[in-house]
């Protein structure tokens, strides 16, 4: 285990907050818009306040939990507690899923923005694909303190942007645009504010989660943290609110200053709210520089986020043991190199960022039924466990987490069949290894694993 030890202490509360919006906030640039072609304003509108709310419930819950387990394992660690080895292994797999596609992913849409702005000569993707992996692997491999710092810097000016941007685009605001979307007459409940109709909605969840998608990866972060009892709920409520404000001015500003219709097909979505078929003014080009930067604080937070779960799953055992082992500096070298050629590979291979990013969606809205039935399950079983933090509502709360994250898991296959078929042959394949092989060679000496045994240990006692 000492060759499996993370530098606990290198975050306090403000570099986790950080952490948090850095998750996500690149999805305010783009594709979220890819909703209105789903539910129109009104759909979409409907779709994000939902997600909103699934989101800020998990949050709260997820919050409670990582105070009761502050290990590397995140949602793995809670499911296992909660829901046994089995639990366990679906759940760190789902996040797994998440989180090594969706880096490939926007490594695309960077290599999209680097040649649209015509940086460096390039007009080809992958030297840029490699680039990214490369230098912000290798920021990883300096050392965390140093990582979440430059993330939090680029998170910074990516979150300016979008405030920059807002200011600029409600000086064009007409309401009159919002609901610009022909309406489709043949749709059930369709009207000029849902054009799509009433299912318009239900496609449009898995767009509504693109302002929230990854928050949820603060507590990875919680053997590196200072005082994770205390910084890591503080650190999620904070992100969750600052994502709502960037969410609800971004999706306003942008279909109010040009329309849903020029908006909702838009590779750049900012940027076409800004100058529609016009010449670029220096307000969107500023924007579209900005957007880089936070494809890149999405990118980066992302990777650290995949190397900590896939770390905890292997010192468990879940997953081959090497994979956790830890430099000089206390990085997963392992764990974040192999991972990153993988996510080299699927990009430079398939070119098809859209594709990876709904894989990745369907594996997180597994994770958030399983982590928040994992809070279902502790407060039923083990009321009188210590709880530092106490989730608002209770159960409640994660039980409106559990009810929307199925209904948005459903909403994948109205959006992505494909997609969410490659996502459960992975989960097969994942599945047949653990039954076969690593279930029967978990290590016990695993904080989750111990976490999990001493738990064991007092429900015999107390039957006894």
């Amino acid at each position: 285990m000492r060759r499996r030890a993370l530098k606990g202490g290198s975050a306090g509360w403000l570099l986790l907050t950080g952490l948090g919006v850095a998750y996500v906030v690149s999805g305010d640039f783009s594709g979220w818009n890819l909703g209105l072609a789903e539910g129109g304003f009104g759909g979409l509108a409907i779709a994000t306040l939902l997600m909103g709310a699934m989101y800020a419930c998990l949050v709260f819950s997820l919050a409670e939990l990582s105070a009761i387990l502050p290990t590397a394992g995140g949602g793995y660690g809670f499911a296992r507690r909660a829901l046994g080895t089995w639990g366990g292994f679906l759940t760190g797999t789902a996040i797994l899923i998440e989180y090594i596609l969706a880096p490939a992913a926007i490594s695309i849409f960077i290599g999209d923005y680097v040649e649209s702005l015509n940086l460096f000569g390039l007009d080809a993707g992958w030297p840029v694909y490699l680039a990214c992996f490369a230098i912000f692997i290798g920021i990883h491999l300096w050392g965390v303190g140093e990582a979440l710092r430059f993330s939090l810097v680029v998170t910074a000016i990516a979150v300016a942007a979008l405030l920059i941007f807002a200011v600029g685009a409600f000086t064009e605001f007409d309401s009159s645009g919002l609901n610009d979307i022909p309406v489709q007459e043949d749709a059930f409940g369709s009207n000029s504010w849902l054009p799509y109709g009433l299912l318009g909605i239900w496609a449009a969840f898995p767009f509504g989660m693109w302002f929230f998608l990854g928050v949820e990866g603060v507590p990875l972060a919680a053997e590196e943290a200072k005082d994770p009892v205390r910084s890591m709920p503080k650190a999620l409520s904070i992100s969750m609110g600052i994502l709502v404000l960037l969410a609800l001015i971004t999706f306003f500003a942008a279909t109010g200053a040009r329309g849903s219709a020029a908006v909702m097909e838009a590779g750049n979505p900012l940027v076409v709210a800004l100058q529609g078929d016009g010449e670029p003014t220096a307000l969107s080009r500023f924007v579209n520089y900005a957007g880089l930067a936070g494809l890149v604080a999405s990118f980066f937070s992302l990777i650290y986020a995949g190397s900590r779960q896939l770390f905890a799953l292997s010192r468990a055992g879940y997953l081959p043991r090497f994979l956790s082992l830890t430099s000089s500096r206390k990085a997963p070298y392992l764990g974040l190199l192999i991972p990153g050629a993988i996510g080299f590979a699927l990009a430079a291979g398939s070119g098809n960022g859209g594709r990876m990013l709904n894989v990745a969606v369907f594996g997180a809205t597994i994770s958030y039924s399983l982590m928040a039935l994992s809070h279902l399950v502790l407060r039923r079983r083990e009321p009188g466990l210590h709880r530092p933090y106490r989730t608002p509502g209770g159960m409640l709360t994660s039980g409106v987490a559990f009810v929307l994250a199925l209904s948005a898991l459903v909403a994948t296959f109205l959006v992505d069949k494909d997609a969410a078929f490659i996502a459960l042959g992975v989960y097969v394949v994942a599945l047949a290894y653990f039954a076969f092989y690593s279930r029967h060679r978990l290590v016990a000496a695993a904080p989750e694993e111990e976490f999990a045994a001493l738990a064991a240990a007092e429900d015999e006692l107390k039957r006894d």
